[in-house]
């Protein structure tokens, strides 16, 4: 069990307008309505259009959770945001919205933890609230995956989707929210799911993909249905909570064929598990937010719930973070 004075206070998200369905995929590839739906569990996802890139969606975002929340951000005074598709090298989205939403007390920096990314977010903005640094830190995380995505792959154009989640973390010694986390990495298995950068050779291997996301589905799937569920029961057993207490299990959203695979390794009832993928694809980092949020708008959460939050993704890297929902 980890020590926190912080809890979750409000929540936000945002996706594009336009709608890329399985049957607009059948016009770019070799791909089928029914084989998608079959393997992954996606019907539609969210594109960025070609001006619109990862820092508009991200402001976007935090628009949607200042309109439901009852504070002020002025006094924000960090800026974490999670993205894998920044606009730029650099200057950093998280300056990017900063400089966009005035906030005039924040320091602000991007933080690239592919799929896990929102989950290392909020351990991080726990961390550094308990510890006295930060008192009020929104975590965001956003993605416009489309325009890494290669269309002529058909094994990787179905899954990626464009979106973004934000989420403010305050100081509260009254009410904290944060339960527990953990975190790992493998850096041996960066070679199955990689975009190429500078360096175009890895373990001696010759990179793939020419700037675009490059995955070998079988081994992450392996991966994932192997290490997920380990994960889980480690960060259960370290905050001293059981799978039976736990109310929500809101996954990254890669795979929902996947997603059903851990579900089963770990015994939880599908009606437990939040995503986001049927209607936005994989959107890597913000695929948890955007399911927590649609879950608030639909009443589905509780004050008081227990929620276990897993991302998992490129590196090879997961986070799981446990915490109680304190959203009315």
């Amino acid at each position: 069990m980890i020590t926190s004075l912080a809890r979750i206070t409000a929540i936000g998200s945002y996706v594009p307008s336009t709608i890329l369905t399985n049957a607009d995929l059948e016009k770019l590839v070799d791909t089928h309505d029914d084989w998608i739906v079959q393997r992954t569990g996606i019907r539609e996802r969210r594109i960025a259009r070609k001006e619109e890139f990862t820092s508009h969606l991200c402001i976007n975002a935090v628009n949607n959770l200042a309109a439901t929340y009852a504070g002020s951000l002025a006094d924000v005074d960090l800026v974490i945001v999670a993205t894998t598709t920044p606009d730029y090298p650099f200057p950093s989205v998280a300056c990017l919205v900063q400089n966009h939403l005035k906030l005039p007390h924040a320091a602000a920096f991007d933080l690239n933890a592919t799929c896990a990314g929102f989950t290392y977010g909020l351990h991080l903005a726990n961390g550094l609230i308990t510890a006295g640094l930060h008192r009020k830190v929104l975590v965001i995380a956003g993605e416009t995956m489309s325009k890494v995505t290669d269309y002529t792959d058909r094994n990787t154009c179905i899954l990626f989707g464009d979106g973004a989640g934000a989420a403010l973390v305050e100081h509260d010694t009254s009410e904290p929210g944060f339960i527990g986390a953990v975190l790992w990495s493998d850096g041996s298995g960066g070679k199955h799911v990689y975009r190429m950068g500078l360096a175009q050779v890895m373990d001696g291997i010759p990179l793939e993909g020419k700037g675009m996301i490059y995955q070998n589905g079988r081994e992450v799937y392996k991966w994932a249905v192997r290490t997920v569920p380990d994960g889980v029961m480690r960060l259960l057993q370290q905050a001293d909570r059981s799978l039976e207490q736990v109310n929500w299990f809101v996954p990254h959203s890669a795979n929902l064929k996947m997603i059903d695979s851990i579900g089963e390794k770990l015994g939880i009832s599908p009606d437990k598990i939040l995503t986001s993928a049927e209607y936005f694809g994989n959107t890597s980092s913000a695929s948890i937010p955007l399911a927590l949020h649609q879950a608030h708008q639909q009443s589905l959460l509780k004050k008081g719930d227990l929620i276990l939050l897993f991302g998992f993704g490129a590196g090879l890297t997961y986070a799981g973070v446990l915490f109680t929902w304190n959203i009315a």
